[in-house]
């Protein structure tokens, strides 16, 4: 019998990674939308990401959209790249800090246009930052299955990544297969080599799903005992320096598969559909979500 986590932390990924490539999305749409989640039940949400408006102009709203909110209960996270985006997250009162690499030089080069090694370096004055002011800080390592340039990462990459993120000072490490062609087989090979040398509680998987295969991964990544899990709501998002990347899990396809599998995690499902179809018609589309979908077919 396969040894599933009892429950299992949802870490919301709509409003940043899901919004960052939306052209017509405001500021109040934002701020709805993180309320909805949060009365659905979600205690972790990334809110926003301080970095250049110049390369991420979605984003420019971030501190206005956080200090808009009044969630108390709820972790707020928001992506800063550098000390000045920090100072400005923690100006705008970011209970969680969010630094990014990846396992491939190439992605690295076109996503943050620096070397993996001087990603980490650049990170240190954050880290220290954030240990001087009390606030944790989670890492992402894109590119853990496939690369749009290098094509296979080798799971030892993986692992000295992870690793270094983890010496740098981050509770954390979000495994994040960006352009989703990761398959079961090379999740459970990646992972199974991670957990022999790290903590299954310092872990967690990020999966898009361009190729249909996210839920899969994601329960491979579940037998193996990881128990945080990235998504976003109504299957939102991409990449923009991954040609063909669709969006990241859908929340709600998440949590149904977590219902299925007896594990808990605290969301409500239609609540949690609610706010992913609201969000959708604010940028007039549908879900990606085939869970969202059906709830919503079978209400008519």
């Amino acid at each position: 019998m396969t040894a599933f986590p009892k429950k299992v932390r949802i870490v919301e990924m709509g409003v940043r990674d899901g919004l960052q490539n939306e052209k017509a999305v405001s500021s109040k749409d934002k701020i709805t939308l993180i309320n909805a989640l949060s009365d659905a039940g979600l205690k972790d949400i990334e809110a926003g990401a301080f970095v250049s408006p110049k390369w991420v102009p979605q984003m420019a709203d971030s501190a206005d959209v956080i200090k808009a909110l009044d969630l108390p209960h709820v972790n707020l996270s928001a992506l800063t790249p550098n000390l000045k985006g920090a100072q400005a997250a923690l100006d705008a009162g970011v209970k969680e800090f969010a630094i990014f690499t990846a396992a491939s030089e190439s992605f690295c080069q076109k996503n943050i246009n620096c070397s993996i090694d001087e990603s980490i370096e650049r990170f240190s004055e954050v880290m220290a930052f954030a240990k001087a002011n009390n606030i944790r800080v989670r890492g992402y390592v894109s590119c853990i299955a496939g690369c749009p340039y290098e094509g296979d990462i080798a799971p030892q990459k993986v692992l000295e990544v992870t690793q270094k993120l983890l010496a740098l000072g981050c509770y954390e490490v979000s495994l994040g297969d960006t352009v989703g062609v990761g398959t079961a087989n090379k999740i459970t090979e990646v992972l199974s080599l991670l957990l022999q040398h790290i903590d299954k509680t310092k872990l967690a998987v990020h999966f898009h799903d361009t190729y249909g295969q996210a839920l899969t991964n994601i329960y491979a990544a579940l037998s193996l005992g990881i128990a945080t899990v990235d998504a976003a709501v109504a299957g939102l998002g991409g990449c923009p320096y991954a040609k063909g990347a669709s969006g990241n899990v859908a929340t709600e396809d998440v949590v149904y598969l977590l219902n299925g599998l007896g594990i808990t995690h605290g969301i409500d499902l239609q609540r949690l559909s609610n706010a992913g179809w609201q969000i959708t018609q604010a940028l007039g589309k549908a879900p990606v979500s085939k869970v969202a979908i059906a709830l919503h077919n079978t209400q008519k």
